[in-house]
């Protein structure tokens, strides 16, 4: 216990703190707890009137200084004049409270109103405009950088916006967004930032000091819930690290090491001695254990309630349905009956019919037992059910993707990871630290937990040192994606001018990130110069001038290259003109590649974008489209066979029968031809001869130690291509947005957004109020009328290709209704291809294909068909649509329709029909989404 004089001592630095943080003070009495150091020391740096970039980890209780901020506007201007008159109330400031998902915004709504009442705060979100005047307004990032280019009135009295989660701002798709609101903001307001913990703080906060203005640094990587790793090595678990020392050294537990290496030798030693047919592949898989398992054994050891992150939505069902399976029952007869009536509540408005398809029964089933999947593919609703009835202690088991780390507030005891690879979209890739450190950043619910705990479980893929690499990185590099858009070029010009805004664009996060590594880069120039003067020296020779000597020897291997380049060229496009004579029927060989054999054509090559590709089936049943590549040669015609009228490929008993057919012709599956490439005599070469004449002519010619001469001529000559590639980087980074933004501006201007004086004309305009990825493609649809005179309907499934993107590549273009949805999409694939073709010819990042795979779902529901129908008629690898995944796009195509309702470049009658297209589209599911 402390003495009296040290409880004196304490209450008189409390006294001292109250009377020069007094808004602190008042603010802190509510609270309920005592604050962190960092907590006081961000509030007190935001007290003093100082910007403030708090980074701390997950759980750690960030949101206590944005909150603070809100309290600071509601209590108004302490040196108002309004302040020092007793009968006047003092004048309240305004705080926007920014999130960049809207479920975030929706509950930080739900956590300001419930402590300051309803009519001092407001929300504004894509979906949700309530009480938009009120002094503070919780809303999404895009909602507050769209205000700023507008303009709009409710920024005035603006002093504080509190940007939650600002890590996003290395988000390749949506990270730019923050950065336009950081320099856009009125110097008159105070930024508070709140980001994870990153290993460059101090970078980020020096950008934000030469954009705001003077900011403070606060960073924790204090856990307030210590959390403990583990791993699950068959049944067996293992700390991770013996004790905190040993964490700190990554140094992975002896024992655990030990035994994940035996396990692993015995696995080897099993495929050496496996036998039989199988001999001499793979002995006995690795069998790690069972999700049922994992869970009964969290249960037992008092760790539930958990999150299991499986990176995949079939995963993550796949299960709950092997838990249900097994028979687990978490729940009590209490607890039953409480869930049943928090999911009855909430489902009410949905119809019968669609519970059914969407799987309602087995939902609620497994709710019942304390089990539940959560990802991106579930309808929100049922999303926002488990997230509640998990915080609330009912569900005590989620498998989940790893989008429930991105800020929804579902703390766990324990934190599950299945694997440490995911797929991004393109490929499977290992998780980063940063993400490590955020999926297990769930574990350990502070006021509700002593400790929280991470288990990874084990696979001979699986090394504990990579593990414990993870674990102890708590930091990451933040790094910026920031790059200039169409609208955002045209908002900036119209805004402050074509010069001030490219300043603008130089004062960027990763203009500055791109100057501060230019000096590292020169650094290495300097040393490389140095270097190729020592190599220049050593190559010199008593001869002659062994420089033109080893030109020589340069300039006839690259005319050997450029000869044999020729010849391949040539072959290529044999084979193109080849594959474009094609014919239904026609019976080929394919020369190489995975297909390679016998194959009947059933969908030539039809002269579209790109190279063709005809669809044919082999005679080994496969039917697909084959590539240039498989063709080493020109595909020959060797028979003809006659293809069915309305053959479907998809048919294995159609497949069957064509392909005996193709059997049938008696032809050799390989055929005696091999394509080798014609020999071209390169001695034939005139200029090849030459240079080989100048070359024995020359005096080095005869030096002894011309090859070792050689080899320091060529070691300086890759030397010098290096550091010719360092200084165009060096050249690229400096100046680089600034570049790109100026081949934006000129492309704008040649297609009429801006006049050549640089002011923004009235397609421009339009063009700054249309906010999607997208944005010049729409806005040419709109000038060259594409979508009038289309039905509600028609235009909803035509606007979607433009916003559409579908999860993974899919061969086959999908089909669209006939009539004008077709013609209003070929339109609009014709006008993409101009856009593309500009952005190559001046080098800029092309804006991406529309996608035609939402077409159908949207025009059947725009229409009013059933959603068991609509789901099954998208355009999917693997059977229907998600119901989440329809609704997200969804309420994107609505999204856009609204902006096509409100844009002045669109006709009058387009407004109109995009309302009713609105109309039709949110019901049934989609206008739940929207009330709830």
């Amino acid at each position: 216990m402390s003495s009296p004089a040290e409880r004196y001592a304490a209450a008189r630095r409390r006294a001292a703190q109250a009377a020069e943080f007094p808004a602190l003070d008042e603010f802190a009495l509510d609270l309920g707890f005592d604050l962190d150091d960092f907590q006081r020391e961000a509030c007190q740096s935001l007290e003093r009137g100082s910007g403030v970039l708090v980074c701390a980890p997950t759980g750690a209780g960030k949101t206590v200084v944005g909150e603070f901020a809100v309290h600071l506007a509601l209590r108004g201007r302490p040196d108002d004049p309004a302040a020092a008159d007793d009968a006047a109330p003092p004048a309240r400031r305004k705080c926007f409270y920014t999130t960049p998902i809207k479920a975030l915004s929706n509950q930080k709504y739900h956590d300001l109103v419930a402590r300051y009442g309803v009519d001092q705060v407001g929300l504004l979100t894509g979906d949700n405009a309530i009480n938009g005047d009120a002094p503070v307004v919780v809303m999404t990032t895009e909602v507050l950088r769209n205000m700023l280019y507008a303009g709009s009135s409710t920024l005035q009295g603006l002093a504080y916006v509190v940007m939650d989660e600002v890590h996003y701002l290395a988000d390749r798709f949506r990270g730019g967004v923050w950065e336009e609101v950081i320099i856009h903001l009125p110097a008159s307001v105070t930024l508070v930032s709140l980001s994870a913990t990153v290993s460059n703080a101090e970078e980020f906060a020096d950008w934000l000091v030469t954009v705001r203005g003077e900011t403070a640094v606060v960073v924790s990587e204090h856990r307030p819930v210590p959390l403990w790793q583990h791993m699950l090595v068959g049944k067996r678990m293992f700390d991770l690290f013996h004790d905190a020392d040993a964490a700190r050294k990554h140094d992975v537990h002896p024992e655990l090491l030990r035994y994940t290496r035996e396990t692993a030798r015995r696995l080897e030693l099993g495929e050496g001695r496996s036998a039989g047919p199988g001999a001499g592949r793979r002995g006995p898989r690795w069998r790690g254990p069972m999700r049922p398992d994992i869970v009964d054994r969290l249960d037992r050891e008092g760790l539930l309630p958990a999150i299991l992150f499986i990176f995949s939505r079939a995963g993550c069902a796949a299960a709950v349905q092997q838990c249900l399976a097994a028979g687990l029952r978490l729940t009590s007869a209490d607890e039953r009956a409480e869930i049943r009536r928090v999911v009855e509540s909430r489902v009410t408005a949905i119809p019968g019919e669609d519970l059914s398809v969407l799987g309602y029964w087995e939902w609620l089933d497994g709710l019942e037992r304390g089990l539940a999947a959560h990802h991106a593919g579930m309808l929100p609703v049922f999303k926002e059910i488990v997230e509640e009835l998990f915080v609330r202690g009912l569900v005590k088991a989620v498998f989940a993707t790893e989008t429930l780390a991105l800020g929804i507030n579902m703390p766990a005891r324990c934190v599950v990871l299945e694997r440490l690879v995911k797929y991004n979209g393109e490929a499977h890739v290992d998780l980063t630290p940063g993400e490590y450190t955020q999926l297990t950043g769930r574990a350990g619910r502070r006021g509700i937990d002593v400790e929280g705990h991470a288990v990874v479980v084990w696979s001979p893929e699986t090394d504990p040192r990579h593990v414990a690499g993870l674990a102890s990185t708590r930091t990451y590099p933040l790094r910026s994606s920031f790059r200039p858009s169409y609208n955002m070029a045209v908002n900036l010009v119209g805004t402050v001018g074509a010069e001030p805004a490219r300043a603008l664009l130089e004062s960027s996060f990763a203009q500055f990130q791109a100057d501060r590594s230019v000096v590292g880069l020169a650094r290495q120039v300097q040393r490389n110069t140095e270097t190729i003067d020592a190599y220049g020296a050593e190559a010199a020779c008593h001869h002659g001038d062994f420089d033109e000597y080893f030109a020589l020897r340069v300039a006839i291997a690259d005319r050997e290259k450029a000869i044999a380049r020729q010849g391949q060229t040539q072959r290529k496009a044999a084979a193109v003109a080849s594959l474009e004579r094609l014919r239904v029927g026609d019976v080929i060989r394919v020369p190489s590649g995975r297909r390679a054999g016998l194959a009947v054509v059933l969908d030539p090559a039809t002269g579209g974008f790109g190279e063709p590709r005809p669809m044919v089936l082999t005679q080994d049943r496969w039917a697909g489209r084959v590539s240039l590549g498989d063709f080493t040669t020109p595909a020959e015609v060797l028979a003809r066979i006659r293809v069915p009228k309305h053959f479907n490929h998809r048919s294995p008993a159609a497949r069957r029968d064509l392909a005996a057919e193709v059997s049938g012709t008696g032809l050799d599956r390989h055929g005696g031809r091999r394509g080798g490439r014609s020999r071209q005599a390169t001695g034939e070469d005139h200029r090849l001869t030459q240079l080989r004449t100048e070359l024995r002519n020359h005096p080095c010619h005869a030096c002894p130690e011309r090859d070792d001469h050689a080899r320091w001529a060529e070691r300086r000559r890759r030397l010098e291509r290096d550091t010719e590639e360092l200084r165009e980087r060096v050249s690229g980074r400096t100046g680089s947005l600034a570049r790109t933004f100026d081949r934006i501006v000129a492309l704008l201007t040649d297609r009429g957004y801006l006049g050549r004086d640089g002011a923004v004309t009235d397609a421009g305009r339009m063009l700054g109020r249309i906010w999607t990825e997208a944005d010049l493609l729409v806005a040419e649809c709109l000038r060259r009328g594409v979508w009038n005179g289309l039905s509600p309907s028609e235009l909803a499934a035509a606007v979607s290709v433009v916003v559409f993107e579908a999860r993974r590549d899919v061969d086959e273009r999908a089909s669209l209704p006939r009539g004008p949805v077709a013609d209003a999409v070929e339109e609009t694939l014709k006008l993409w291809g101009e856009i593309e073709a500009d952005e190559a010819a001046r080098g800029l990042t092309a804006t991406r294909e529309p996608d035609l795979g939402f077409a159908w779902p949207v025009y059947r529901w725009a229409r009013g068909e059933a959603l068991a129908k609509v789901l099954g008629s998208g355009h999917e690898i693997d059977g229907e649509m998600p119901a989440g995944d329809f609704v997200r796009w969804a309420r994107q195509v609505v999204d856009l329709l609204g902006q096509l309702a409100d844009s002045g470049g669109a006709s009058p009658e387009l407004r109109s029909t995009a309302r009713q297209a609105i109309a039709a589209v949110n019901r049934g599911v989609l206008a739940y989404h929207t009330s709830a």
